[in-house]
Order: structure tokens, then C-alpha cells, then sequence
């Protein structure tokens, strides 16, 4: 989708783009040495997928323009000064990671009768701003909300007997590259432990959780795509706001959802964009 967004917008790769592509395949510790190698080659750009790559590509150049494709809290992270003026090299799209993971509260409460315990997954290197908001909307909605910390791999198993121990009747899955990663494991263990639970991407309530709720993957790279053209352009990342998604998907998995003895209210399953089952 990147690469269709750049070649509509007249860019096309091996005539007039030429694109390094570089990849971590998941090991963050990778992310510094990628990151210097492109700023060796002197690249026009360096667009960045997750805030872990944003960070590295931050500490690599202080000069080469950065654009986020997703970015889940670019101010609290301080990879930005503000939305409106981000300052710095640094611009793009933010998947607005806080909002949506105490919009997620409520559609929770909505899925589920009489909800009032919810356990969170937390990644604690995102930021503290996800915990933040939706702390303050369990508190408006009557909810207790358990944040649980997952750091590394070994922690999901630990976390999902923690939630199913304080008899949580659902989980809030939020944002982050490590808990995107995990959303296999995390899948099997809410179901083993019968434990609701709602997450960031389609591709996860697809692949068996309950219900997602987030960004149109496919429309924030082609606003990445957009923003891109113009630092190609010339327009410096310090002056072009961040842009927030244009498009949000609710996916319900009905499968799941019968698995669990759910009945999902036929109000959420005429708000679902998509309808697992």
C-alpha cells in the first residue's frame, strides 16, 4: 500500500524512488545498527514502522527527515513536541494509542453484561499515557481496571493467570509492537482461561480474539505515503503535523465470541465493520 500511495503520487520505485528497505524481523537490538547504516548511505527519508524504529532512527540523525507510519503516543514518547508542531526531524501518523485504549473500555462494557473488573496488558516501554486514559475512563465507566505489565515473552502466560485469578471478566490488550508480536500466545491463553479480550489490529480478532478495535492499517500507510511525498518535496517535518487516522474498524469474532458463551448485542453487531464467523 506504501508503495502504491507513493507511485499515484508520481514516485516510482527504480525510476524516480529508490527504496532501502530494512528490517529488524523483531529484534529491537538491531534497530540502532539498521538506523545508522541508512543514515551512512544518506537517504533522502527514513520512514519508520513502531516506536521502537522512530527512536533508534531519532538517535541515529538529528538532520535526515523521519516519518512514523504508526506511531502509538509520539508526545508522551517525546518523540514530538506537539501533534500540530512537531518540531525537530521528526513527523508522520499516529495511531492515537491512549484514546483508543480507553475507547476499547467502553466497547467492552458494551459486549459484556454487567461488566466491572477489566485487566489490562501493558508494555511499559510505550509510554505511561495508554494506563493513564484509561484509568481515568474505567474510573467514569464504574469499572476496576488491572494494569499488568508484560515486559518480555515470558510474561504473557504469568499475566493471563494474574487476570484470571482476580476474575477478570475481560482484557484490554493495549497497543505495542511486543504485545502486537505476542497477540498468538495472548489469543490462546484468553481462551484457555475463558477471559474476553479486546485488541489494537483487524488481524487479531481474525486470528481468534474476541473483538478489535483500531486504525485501517492500509489507510495510515497511505497517509504515511502522503506525508513522505512532501518531505520529498521539500517541506521540513518540524512544520507538517501529525496526522491521526482517518478511519477506524470494529471486528467482532462471533466464533470466539460463542466459544466464550457470549452473545454479542445485535447494536455492536451492526456497528461491526466486519463479522467474524
Amino acid at each position: 500500500m506504501f508503495r502504491e500511495a507513493l507511485r499515484d503520487l508520481g514516485y516510482v520505485e527504480g525510476r524516480t524512488l529508490i527504496i532501502e528497505l530494512r528490517s529488524a524481523e523483531g529484534k529491537a537490538a538491531l534497530l540502532d545498527d539498521l538506523a545508522a547504516e541508512l543514515v551512512s548511505r544518506k537517504v533522502d527519508v527514513i520512514v519508520t514502522w513502531q516506536t521502537p524504529a522512530v527512536r533508534a532512527a531519532k538517535r541515529a540523525t538529528d538532520r535526515i527527515p523521519i516519518v512514523m507510519a504508526d506511531a502509538g503516543d509520539p508526545v508522551g514518547t517525546g518523540l514530538v513536541a506537539s501533534l500540530s508542531r512537531p518540531g525537530g526531524n521528526v513527523t508522520g501518523v499516529t495511531i492515537l494509542a491512549p484514546e483508543l485504549s480507553a475507547k476499547r473500555l467502553e466497547i467492552l462494557r458494551d459486549i459484556i453484561p454487567g461488566l466491572s473488573r477489566v485487566t489490562a496488558l501493558h508494555d511499559p516501554t510505550s509510554g505511561t499515557s495508554q494506563a493513564t486514559m484509561a484509568e481515568s475512563a474505567a474510573r467514569s465507566l464504574n469499572l476496576k481496571l488491572q494494569v499488568l505489565d508484560v515486559k518480555h515473552r515470558e510474561d504473557v502466560a504469568p499475566a493471563l493467570r494474574a487476570a484470571r485469578d482476580s476474575q477478570a471478566q475481560a482484557l484490554n490488550v493495549f497497543f505495542s509492537p511486543l504485545l502486537s508480536s505476542l497477540h498468538r500466545e495472548i489469543i490462546a491463553l484468553a481462551a484457555e482461561y475463558r477471559v474476553p479480550a479486546i485488541y489494537q489490529w483487524r488481524e487479531h480478532a481474525e486470528a481468534g480474539g474476541l473483538v478489535s478495535y483500531g486504525p485501517n492499517l492500509a489507510a495510515m500507510w497511505r497517509q504515511s505515503a502522503i506525508i513522505t511525498a512532501k518531505v520529498l518535496k521539500g517541506a521540513k517535518p518540524a512544520d507538517v503535523p501529525v496526522e491521526q487516522p482517518t478511519k477506524f474498524e470494529l471486528v467482532v469474532n462471533e466464533r470466539t465470541a460463542k466459544g466464550l458463551g457470549l452473545v454479542i448485542p445485535p447494536a455492536v453487531l451492526l456497528r461491526a465493520d466486519e463479522v467474524v464467523e
